[in-house]
C-alpha cells in the first residue's frame, strides 16, 4: 500500500484526513499519514515557509518510500510565503493556485533537490478548509444545530461560482461568515462532523481544485484503482 505524508496546517485538517479522507483512500489501496505542522505537540498554524521546508525534508529524506503533500489554508499563509503576493495579483483562481503551488515547490527544491521533489505533491487549500464545508450548506446548518440557518447559508454559498471562491479577508473568509451567524461555530469541533456529513464525493464535484488534489493523490495507488 502506498503511504502519503500529509502536512497539515491545523487541528481540523487533520482530523478531515483521519476521518473523512483515510478510508476513503485505504479502498483505494493509499494509506495516508496526517500530521500537524511543526514539532510534536504543538498545535499547527504559523505557516512559516522554513517550518513547512522542516517538515517537507523530515517526511522526503527520510522515508524515502513514501510521498507528501501539504494542507495549507491559502487565507492564513503569511505575505511572505512563496508566490502568495503573486498569487493575490492574479484574477482567476486557478492562476492563483498555479502561481502559488509552482513558486512553493521551486523553493522547496532549491533545499531538496529534484529527485526528492518528484514524491512531493503541493496543495495550497482556497480560501480555507471552510470553504470545503460551503459544498452543503444544509450540512452546515444541521450539524451545527441551526436548521432555520441554512437559507441564509446557502445565499453566502449562491454568490460564488464555487465554494473554493468564496473570498480571502478577514471578515468575510469561509470561516467569518459562519462565525457570524453561528457564534458558537468551532473548527475542531464542527469541522469533521460537517464535512462527515457532506462526504468527500459531494466535496470534489463542488470544489475543483481540492477534487483535482485529490486526483492526483489517487494517481500514487500501487492498485491503480479508478476512484
Amino acid at each position: 500500500m502506498q503511504r502519503i505524508h500529509v502536512i497539515c496546517e491545523g487541528q481540523t485538517e487533520e482530523m478531515f484526513v483521519n476521518e473523512v479522507m483515510r478510508s476513503y483512500f485505504e479502498k483505494r489501496g493509499i494509506h495516508l499519514q496526517p500530521a500537524l505542522l511543526g514539532k510534536p505537540g504543538h498545535k499547527g498554524g504559523n505557516v512559516q515557509f522554513q517550518r513547512v521546508l522542516g517538515d517537507v525534508q523530515l517526511r522526503l529524506l527520510g522515508d524515502t518510500s513514501a510521498y507528501c503533500t501539504t494542507f495549507l489554508d491559502f487565507y492564513g499563509l503569511p505575505e511572505s510565503f512563496p508566490g502568495k503576493a503573486e498569487a493575490l495579483q492574479k484574477n482567476d483562481l486557478d492562476a492563483k493556485n498555479q502561481t502559488i503551488c509552482n513558486a512553493f515547490s521551486q523553493q522547496l527544491e532549491k533545499h531538496l533537490g529534484a529527485n526528492a521533489m518528484r514524491r512531493f505533491i503541493p496543495h495550497i487549500q482556497f480560501y480555507e478548509f471552510e470553504g470545503l464545508l460551503f459544498s452543503s450548506p444544509q450540512s452546515i446548518a444541521n450539524e451545527t444545530n441551526h436548521a432555520e440557518l441554512q437559507r441564509d447559508l446557502q445565499q453566502i454559498r449562491d454568490q460564488f461560482d464555487s465554494p473554493e471562491h468564496i473570498n480571502n479577508d478577514p471578515n468575510t473568509a469561509p470561516s467569518k461568515r459562519i462565525q457570524a451567524l453561528i457564534r458558537e461555530y468551532d473548527k475542531v469541533i464542527y469541522g469533521s462532523l460537517v464535512a462527515l456529513d457532506i462526504g468527500l464525493e459531494k466535496m470534489r464535484s463542488e470544489c475543483e481544485l481540492f477534487d483535482t488534489w485529490v486526483e492526483k493523490l489517487l494517481a500514487l495507488s500501487d492498485n491503480n484503482v479508478s476512484s
